[in-house]
């Protein structure tokens, strides 16, 4: 198959995960799109490590306020009914398990639901911020990401980067379908169409079951 990049149909995948009162958090980048396909009829709460609940979907362009960004820096709107607080109240949220999932980019996912997503080689990076709690303090992760990188697969046995997380990725949604991490190995739930089983096989370099429950899913 021709392998077009596609950001939009992870977005558009895991916002159908969500159901009413759940509460969660986006990380920055990629998962920050997640919030502008929530179904309509569907009411949750967005949280911000940096003091935010009920996030809106992102500003319409020209409409920005500066003063008003989420944790990686960008423009958001707030919802009526937002609550603003200190980032000791944002991470008693996180680390008492008030998160229903949490949303974070990789860098590397493998299939012990080990995750990497700070360290660029070769660049300098201050840390992996509020992610090791929140991956720790989330009930459910969700790994959100291009399936490829440069044309190597983002998702391996093992991750060569350092972690930022040990063994607690829930879910995978890359641009070619819907994985669980179960018993040390990534359980193929859905492929989106266009895509097909084979080719996700053929192009990871890890160990892929495909669930006796597989279909295929137009996002």
């Amino acid at each position: 198959m021709d392998y077009t990049p596609d950001k939009s149909k992870i977005a558009k995948r895991i916002a159908r995960f969500f159901k009413s009162g759940d509460i969660v958090n986006l990380g920055i980048g990629l998962p920050t799109e997640v919030a502008n396909y929530i179904p309509s009829d569907v009411i949750i709460s967005l949280h911000s490590e940096n003091g935010f609940l009920g996030l809106g979907p992102a500003p319409k362009a020209g409409e920005e306020d500066w003063d008003l960004v989420n944790a990686g820096g960008m423009p958001v709107t707030i919802l009526p009914g937002g609550a603003f607080f200190d980032s000791a109240m944002s991470f008693a949220i996180i680390r008492g398990g008030h998160l229903d999932y949490t949303v974070l980019g990789v860098l590397e996912v493998d299939q012990l639901g080990n995750l990497a997503n700070y360290k660029v080689p070769g660049k300098l990076i201050p840390g992996m911020g509020g992610a090791m709690d929140l991956t720790v303090g989330a009930k459910k992760v969700i790994a959100a990401t291009l399936h490829f990188d440069k044309g190597q697969s983002k998702l391996v046995k093992r991750c060569s980067l350092p972690l930022t997380a040990k063994g607690e990725v829930d879910y995978v949604v890359t641009d070619l379908g819907l994985f669980t991490v179960e018993d040390g190995k990534f359980v193929l739930q859905e492929y989106f169409k266009g895509c097909s089983p084979e080719f996700i096989i053929e192009n990871t370099p890890a160990d892929i079951i495909i669930s006796p429950n597989c279909k295929e899913v137009e996002v």
